[in-house]
């Protein structure tokens, strides 16, 4: 019998998960593992966690029967992967349930950008029908810079191509083929950054991609250009974006991820140094206020069909670790 820690479970995943798993010891969480006593789970073979879960060494080294961490995600950059190998701990993600999802909602926020369509539902429910100042453009014959040709951005780019837009990909590993197949043209990062009109990032957050854009990368942006971010919110320098955005380098952003969200989470914000969390609250509110600004709450994961991939992948990783414990 397995010990099976679960943290930010919903209704939907507790249910699906107790079915899969009925002859093993199950403990469930709303939260995140940091607002949980680790003296309730220090116990636990697995730790099933999403983004909001960071296990880091301290954690690791409180279980001495953790033998796998499933997260219920494609990134991994809030487990400490390095102390997982010194353990001998198992890290298993979900690197294939939402490619298209994700990318669709990397065009939700670029169309409501450009199309101002949440200026306009503001002024509709406030009872204002006139049209002045919600002039949006056409995204055909604009150009997209995509950041990160993986599975996502290439998905981001099929979309562009449907919409009659240019595109650029970068990306440290090329694919002649499939960029001939959905026509787009790989190129360095400066020459994205000048050529686009829409800058959408889909790379991992590590110590080469933290803070890529900064007040030099977006220096060399085209003017009035648009960012949007649906990778993770480290990328982005958020300082450096507010004022790219007061001073019109940048006309919009479009976020549904942003630097230190973890922290914004009622429950966390407490927990958070103070000068850390004084800081996290006066950016976001900067952001926030913005109306230039489109921000979701990290939800472009957030379909139907996403969330069922998700967790059955979450149980075959599980799964899997069973029958190692099990069979050997």
């Amino acid at each position: 019998m397995m010990k099976i820690a679960f943290f930010e479970i919903t209704d939907l995943e507790k249910n699906k998960f107790e079915k899969a798993f009925p002859n093993d010891e199950l403990n469930f969480w709303e939260g995140t593992i940091q607002d949980t006593e680790i003296g309730q789970f220090c116990e636990s073979n697995v730790l099933c966690i999403f983004v909001h879960s960071e296990v880091g060494k301290e954690i690791i080294n409180q279980m001495p029967n953790l033998k796998l961490i499933a997260t219920r995600s494609t990134g991994t950059d809030h487990i400490d992967i390095e102390a997982c190998k010194e353990k001998n701990i198992e890290v298993k993600n979900v690197p294939l349930y939402g490619e298209n999802t994700v990318a669709e909602h990397a065009f939700a926020l670029m169309l409501s950008l450009s199309r101002k369509i949440h200026k306009s539902y503001v002024r509709s429910i406030q009872g204002k029908f006139s049209t002045e100042g919600l002039q949006g453009f056409d995204l055909k014959d604009k150009t997209l810079g995509i950041i990160g040709g993986g599975r996502i951005g290439l998905h981001v780019a099929r979309i562009a191509k449907s919409f009659g837009m240019h595109v650029r990909v970068y990306d440290i590993n090329k694919d002649g083929f499939l960029a001939e197949l959905i026509n787009f043209k790989y190129v360095d990062l400066d020459e994205l950054y000048r050529e686009s009109d829409i800058v959408s990032l889909h790379v991992p957050l590590n110590k080469y991609t933290e803070h890529m854009i900064n007040s030099e990368s977006l220096g060399k942006f085209k003017d009035g250009a648009l960012l949007i971010n649906t990778a993770r919110g480290g990328l982005v320098k958020t300082g450096d974006l507010i004022e790219a955005l007061k001073n019109g380098k940048l006309s919009g952003a479009g976020l549904d991820v942003i630097e230190g969200e973890e922290y914004l989470i009622e429950e966390n914000i407490f927990n958070s140094p103070v000068e850390k969390a004084a800081k996290l609250i006066v950016e976001s509110k900067q952001l926030l206020d913005n109306e230039n600004v489109v921000l979701t709450p990290h939800n472009a994961f957030n379909s139907v069909e996403a969330v069922n991939r998700i967790i059955d992948t979450t149980i075959e990783n599980i799964l899997n670790q069973h029958r190692y414990l099990f069979n050997n």
